[in-house]
């Protein structure tokens, strides 16, 4: 069986798009959308451990990993979920597995309410979530922003954009013993792909997040109403989404699986094994070869 994960691109709408892809073409699907500020390369180690009974496809956003920086387009989190459902049909992809990592959560989200019949599960890790009483104290700093104005926001939010800044991101308050796990060519890769038009974005996707509060209700009620079966793997070492964030879930999904994993924001470094371990189990359950 070949597992090796293969480099592809595809043109969709006026979007030139990188992805990886593993795995054989007929097996069941999980889609690995990426979270902030990385790309597809956050599941470069994760795919090829799956690709042996699932199809790994994992995409970059426009304006993100290898993907184009087209104008126009909207970038947004709406625009990226019109992206991502642009991007599956592309693909022929009428049901899969969503992982729901970072900024990847609400942006997937938005993909699984435009058609909920193609979301067999979710894999929910670290993601960006839809309780405003159990986000961490990292959210707090960037809520700051929002009282400022529309001038004063942009060039305070435009100074987190650095390299320093997305290696504080990819640490993200996890201790000695673990921060070594994490390589990096996380924020060197990203931060060397960083354009004048890429950082704007960034803004805008940060500044978002303010917007994006008022879509919470929509978010729960989605889950609250599908209940799609979900695997909740938590590193709880998380200024942004700490323990609390995860058990929130369960508010919504009172039958989810959840484990916490001591680690932090990036499992895929610092804890590979183990969250492979739980996702093949889970997989194996909801997601078989055939299903």
């Amino acid at each position: 069986m070949d597992t090796r994960v293969r480099h592809r691109r595809i043109t969709v709408g006026n979007v030139d798009t990188f992805y990886r892809e593993a795995g054989p073409q007929g097996a069941p699907v999980v889609l690995l959308p990426h979270g902030y500020p990385c790309s597809s390369y956050e599941f470069r180690n994760f795919m090829p451990r799956l690709a042996d009974r699932w199809r790994l496809i994992a995409p970059d956003y426009p304006g993100a990993g290898y993907s184009g920086t087209p104008e126009p387009f909207e970038y947004s989190f709406d625009g990226y979920a019109e992206f991502l459902d642009n991007f599956v049909r592309k693909l022929g992809l009428d049901r899969f597995v969503l992982y729901l990592h970072d900024f990847g959560s609400p942006i997937g989200a938005r993909l699984a309410i435009r058609a909920p019949e193609r979301i067999v599960a979710l894999i929910i890790q670290n993601g960006d979530i839809p309780y405003e009483d159990a986000l961490g104290p990292k959210y707090a700093e960037i809520e700051k922003t929002w009282m400022l104005p529309a001038a004063e926001m942009h060039s305070t939010l435009a100074e987190s954009i650095r390299e320093e800044t997305f290696k504080e991101e990819f640490l993200n308050a996890v201790g000695p013993d673990l921060s070594d796990r994490i390589p990096p060519d996380l924020w060197k890769l990203h931060w060397s792909l960083m354009t004048p038009q890429r950082q704007d974005i960034a803004i805008k996707l940060i500044a978002g997040l303010k917007e994006n509060r008022a879509w919470f209700p929509q978010h729960r009620e989605y889950l609250r109403e599908h209940r799609p079966p979900s695997l909740i793997v938590w590193g709880p070492h998380d200024h942004y989404m700490p323990e609390k964030s995860a058990r929130a879930y369960l508010r919504d999904l009172p039958d989810a699986e959840l484990h916490l994993l001591d680690g932090g924001h990036w499992l895929l470094e610092t804890h590979l094994d183990d969250v492979v371990a739980l996702v093949r189990d889970f997989l194996g359950r909801v997601h078989p070869h055939g299903a």
